[in-house]
């Protein structure tokens, strides 16, 4: 991506924000997002690394911040790459070296990573098959979340954890394309606020 069409971090920031508020919490994909996000404690990292090397490093680092830090203040995070990783194969070849890394720091039982992409597809489907956009997001984003809040939240959840993915699937079956594009879920254009 050119610099100068490049959207700010800002920008970037704003877009993830909508797209949590209105997808991923408007929806209910992830029943424990809400309060996370509205305490605040969700970290946004604008990677703006210019090859693999580069982003690996950060990687590396927001790993032992977020393992480090009070999950008082930072939760979880989401370090978000705007560029690099415009390809779904390339970026899901990233997950797995992301979830290697993560061995690699001992983190394994600590941290763990999920992951969301703008062409985001589960194996074995179409791309586009609605099932894949509970997991699309404005931009290739690596979430780095703590297995203790997983299992904390999980403890007080009143339904089988495993019919979330499902129940997932069910509301954007019943939204429709239609109803995932009024909900503006796009890459910011640039200097957009």
């Amino acid at each position: 991506m050119n610099p100068d069409t490049r959207p700010t971090s800002d920008s970037i920031i704003a877009a993830m924000r909508h797209w949590l508020e209105k997808a991923v919490i408007g929806l209910n994909l992830c029943p424990f997002s809400k309060s996370v996000y509205l305490a605040n404690r969700v970290r946004f990292v604008v990677s703006d690394a210019r090859h693999l090397d580069a982003f690996l490093e950060q990687l590396d680092s927001e790993l032992e911040l977020l393992a480090a830090a009070d999950p008082q203040e930072i939760d979880t995070t989401l370090l978000i790459h705007p560029s690099l990783f415009g390809d779904f194969e390339t970026f899901n070849d990233l997950v797995g070296l992301a979830e290697d890394i993560v061995e690699e720091h001992d983190l394994d039982g600590v941290l763990q990573v999920a992951s969301f992409h703008p062409q985001f597809q589960f194996a074995d489907t179409s791309p586009d098959d609605l099932g894949n956009y509970t997991n699309r997001a404005p931009y290739p984003t690596l979430h780095l979340l703590r297995e203790a809040s997983i299992e904390g939240a999980l403890a007080h959840y009143p339904h089988d954890p495993d019919s979330i993915f499902e129940r997932n699937i069910e509301t954007m079956e019943k939204l429709g394309q239609q109803g995932w594009d009024a909900l503006c879920i796009r890459p910011a254009d640039k200097d957009a606020a």
